[in-house]
C-alpha cells in the first residue's frame, strides 16, 4: 500500500510543477493572462467533455451523471458567494482573480479524488494497470497546477502561498487513492456522481470566471489559449488511452 501511495503522491503533486512554472514566469502582462486564463479554460473545458462527464455516464449512467453535475454547480456556486464576501481587497489590487484562484483549487480538488480512486482501482485490477495511470494523472496535473497559479499570481498572492495551496490541492490524489484502496467495494454509481460533481463545479468556473476574464485581456490571446488547451489535455487522454 505503501507503494501506491507514494506513487499517487508523486502524481498528485503534478499541481506543484505547473504552479512553479507559472511562477518562473515573472510579472504577467495582460496578454500573457489572457493566455494563461484562455489555457486553463481549454484544459479544463476538454478533462470535462473528454474525461469527467463520458466517464461518469459510462459508470452510472445518465440519471447519476445529471445529479451529479447539478449538485457541482450547486456546490460551487454557493462556494464563490462565500469567497466573494472574503476581504481580498485588503491586500490585492485585483481581488477578483485571487478569488478565482481559489476557486479553481476547489474546482480541481473536487477533481483530483475521483482520479485518486480511479489509481486504486488501477492497481487492483488484473495486470495492474495502476502505475500507467498514476503516471497519466500526474501529466494531467501540471497544466492544471497552471491553471491554479496563473490567476492567483496575477491577483496579488505570494509565492509561498500559492505553492501552499498547490501542495493542500496535491494530496486530495493519495486521499482518494487512500480511500478507494480501504474501499474497494466503492460502486460505479459513487464514482459515476464523483466524476459528474467535479464536472459541474468545473463547468461553473470555466464559464462564469475564466472564460468572460480572459476575454477581456485580450480576444486574440484567448482563443489561442482556449485552443491551445484543449488540445494539450485531448493529446495527453489519447496518448494513455
Amino acid at each position: 500500500m505503501t507503494e501506491i501511495l507514494l506513487q499517487a503522491l508523486i502524481a498528485g503533486f503534478g499541481t506543484c510543477l505547473g504552479a512553479a512554472a507559472v511562477l518562473c514566469l515573472g510579472h504577467l502582462r495582460a496578454r500573457s493572462l489572457s493566455f494563461l486564463l484562455a489555457l486553463a479554460s481549454g484544459i479544463m473545458g476538454s478533462v470535462i467533455l473528454l474525461d469527467l462527464l463520458p466517464s461518469s455516464l459510462r459508470l452510472g449512467g445518465a440519471v447519476s451523471c445529471l445529479f451529479g453535475f447539478l449538485a457541482g454547480l450547486l456546490i460551487i456556486t454557493f462556494a464563490d458567494l462565500l469567497i466573494s464576501k472574503m476581504e481580498f481587497a485588503n491586500y490585492s489590487r485585483h481581488p477578483s482573480l485571487l478569488s478565482m484562484g481559489y476557486l479553481i483549487a476547489i474546482g480541481i480538488a473536487l477533481h483530483d479524488l475521483p482520479e485518486g480512486l480511479a489509481i486504486a482501482a488501477g492497481f487492483s485490477t488484473p495486470g495492474s494497470v495502476g502505475p500507467m495511470i498514476a503516471l497519466a494523472i500526474g501529466l494531467h496535473n501540471i497544466p492544471e497546477g497552471m491553471a491554479t497559479a496563473a490567476p492567483l499570481k496575477a491577483g496579488g498572492a505570494s509565492t509561498p502561498r500559492i505553492l501552499t495551496l498547490n501542495a493542500a490541492v496535491s494530496v486530495v490524489t493519495p486521499v482518494g487513492t487512500l480511500l478507494g484502496l480501504l474501499v474497494l467495494q466503492t460502486t460505479d454509481a459513487l464514482i459515476s456522481i464523483l466524476l459528474a460533481f467535479a464536472a459541474g463545479a468545473m463547468t461553473y468556473i470555466v464559464r462564469d470566471k475564466l472564460i468572460p476574464v480572459s476575454r477581456g485581456y485580450g480576444k486574440g490571446f484567448f482563443i489561442l489559449g482556449l485552443t491551445l488547451g484543449f488540445i494539450l489535455m485531448s493529446c495527453v487522454k489519447l496518448f494513455f488511452e
